[in-house]
Parts: C-alpha cells; structure tokens; sequence
C-alpha cells in the first residue's frame, strides 16, 4: 500500500496530545485499513505530522476524523526512503523515553564547479574522490543525513540549524586544503541553506525549502548563504549568537520574497526567446531600475545577464546529460540561433559547446 503523510496545524498542541491521538488511531487502524507508522509533533510551532500506510488519502482521513476528530490540513503520498532520508525513521522509537521530535528541518543544498572542470582529467579526479570523501565526513560529523548526492551536487538534511551552519563552514574550510596546488577556480563552492517542514501545499517532502536552498546556492551571490528564517532559527540555538557575515550571507525577508517571486516568474518564461526586462520589470511590479537594483544586489549580475547565464547554466546540464543536440539545446533554451548560443557559450565558459560535447562524449 503507498504510504501518507499528513499535517495537521493545531494551536497550543502538545506531546501528550499528539501521543494520545496517535495511540487512538494505532487502536483503529484496522477498521479503516490502514497502519499508523509514527508521527512528529512540534509544539513551538504548534503541528504535528503523520506517517500513515493507507489504501488512499481518503481512508487517512477517516481514520483520523473517527479516532479523534483531528482533520488533516494537507496530504501527500510519500517515498519511505525519502522521509527516512529527510526524518531518521519510519516507526515510532523503540524505547519510549525517547523524545517524538519535531518534523521541522534544515535544508542544505551544495553545489561544486560545473561540468566543464570536470572533463576527463586525472588530477581532477583526484580532487573530486578527496572532495566527497571530506563533505561526507563533514556531513557525518554534524549528524547531517545525505537525502541524494549526483556527481557535483548534495541535498542534505539537519535536525538543528547549528549543525548545518557548521557543517557548511567546515566544508568551505576543508576545501581549501584538498590537492592544495590544485587550480583553485576549480574548487567554487556554493551553499544554500534554508528551513521547512515535510508537508505544505506542495506535492513533494520539504518542496518549498528545496526550492529555497537551491535558489540561494544557485542563485545568490556568495559562497554560503542562508534565509532569513535560517538565521533566526540559529539565534534562537545559540542565544545572543551573530552569524559571521564575513563567510555567510543572510537574506533579509524583503529579498527572500523577491527572489521566491522572481523564481517563479523566471521558471515559467526563462527559456522564451522573447522575453525581455521590459516584461519582467512589469510583471515583476518594479521600475527597470528597481528592477535591476534589486537583480544585481542578489546576482551580482544585469538582468540580461542574469537570464542569459541561467539559460547557459541549464543549456550545458542538456548537454552533459546528451538530453539533445548543440540546435536542439540553443532553441530549448531561448537561443534565437544556434551560432549565437555558441558564441554566448564559448564568452561564459570559454570553449565552444562542439568542443564541450566532444570531449564530455568522447
């Protein structure tokens, strides 16, 4: 049977509560056909979540409201590898002095150089056997818990903000020193950090703080930076603690919420030869200064630029991944010719994308 899980937003919830609830539904199971698993309660913020194995959302849902009347405020199916990946655990702890913890978690994404430092190079691959070997150990050592890792990527999930800033330090840090004669453009790394909870309005486990971390790594200029919630959670783990903005960049709200709004509009336009900044500024509610103020302060880049590298960005993983041809890739990705894509291609990265192709393929 597929497995649920829902949330469910209760003011002034407690640990008692949640576990009085969940021992009802654990003894009514069976009428509904279902198997409660386990359940997080977070009484800070006042939900609680529950892993339920079900035939369909709608049995969770009776289950709960003929147990003990508690509606479900969101409901999405569920990868039991993914929430054991996200959460530590599937079924409730086996000694019952152990705490239910909270479902609330931060939410790390790394990035490291792009796909043309790692052509076929022996040094290179030398570097990147030692590079995983140390973000593991980091990882490890801050009780971090590694949700997918793909060859120049993590996503990594933390109990405590303390530990995912600590652990992202010590990786910039341990970095340095990996192959140190090694050409050091080579060895960018980015770090985004932010924070959620499993369940919101989205289809996928912790979809929003995803986003978020990838927008902040991928996205914002700096080498580790973090949201505003991010940073706020870690004040209140380390009371009266300032984050070092000489190694992190914090966003405030107000360019959390522009970046959130200027992902969106970008994902659903970014590829469209036609859109220009005369669109975007108004769609986007701002004058082209403001526009571009706001733009380059995030990026570090026009807002030209910035489209023109994201298109760059995601036209060479089409090509890495062979998701194409050079001409297929330049129109995929709002290039009005494929001559003009070469020539973009070969300003940002420095080859054309027939030598790229060629040597990746080869």
């Amino acid at each position: 049977m597929p497995i649920y899980m829902d949330r469910h937003d209760l003011p002034g919830v407690t640990l008692k509560d949640a576990a009085e609830a969940h021992l009802k539904d654990l003894i009514h199971q069976d009428k509904y056909s279902c198997k409660a698993l386990t359940y997080w309660v977070d009484e800070e913020r006042e939900n609680a979540f529950c892993l339920i194995e079900a035939p369909n959302k709608d049995a969770v849902t009776e289950l709960h409201l003929h147990t003990h009347g508690l509606i479900s405020h969101e409901i999405i199916e569920v990868d039991s590898n993914l929430v054991k990946s996200f959460l530590g655990r599937l079924h409730d702890p086996e000694s019952e002095n152990d705490i239910i913890d909270s479902a609330f978690r931060a939410i790390m994404v790394i990035e490291s150089s792009n796909y043309i430092h790692r052509m076929n190079n022996n040094q290179f691959d030398l570097f990147y056997q030692r590079y995983h070997k140390s973000v593991g150990k980091c990882i490890s050592k801050c009780n971090g818990k590694v949700v997918l890792l793909k060859s120049n990527s993590y996503l990594v999930s933390f109990k405590t903000m303390d530990d995912a800033i600590l652990c992202a330090q010590n990786i910039k840090h341990n970095t340095k020193y990996i192959t140190p004669n090694f050409d050091s453009s080579y060895k960018e790394i980015n770090i985004g950090i932010s924070t959620g909870e499993p369940v919101t309005d989205k289809k996928e486990l912790f979809q929003d703080a995803i986003a978020l971390s990838t927008y902040l790594c991928e996205i914002v200029q700096g080498d580790i930076v973090i949201s505003s919630e991010a940073e706020e959670q870690y004040r209140k783990e380390h009371e009266h603690a300032l984050i070092d903005k000489s190694l992190i960049r914090s966003l405030i709200p107000r360019e959390e919420l522009f970046l959130i709004n200027l992902m969106k509009y970008v994902e659903l336009h970014w590829n469209n030869p036609l859109f220009n900044v005369n669109d975007f500024s108004k769609k986007m509610g701002f004058s082209k200064s403001q526009l571009n103020r706001n733009i380059k302060k995030l990026t570090g880049c026009s807002p030209n630029n910035f489209i023109k590298k994201l298109r760059l960005q995601r036209a060479m993983k089409l090509l890495y991944n062979q998701k194409g041809n050079i001409s297929q890739v330049a129109f995929e990705t709002g290039f009005n010719t494929p001559a003009y894509f070469s020539k973009c291609f070969s300003e940002e990265f420095g080859l054309l994308p027939s030598t790229f192709t060629k040597q990746y393929i080869d």
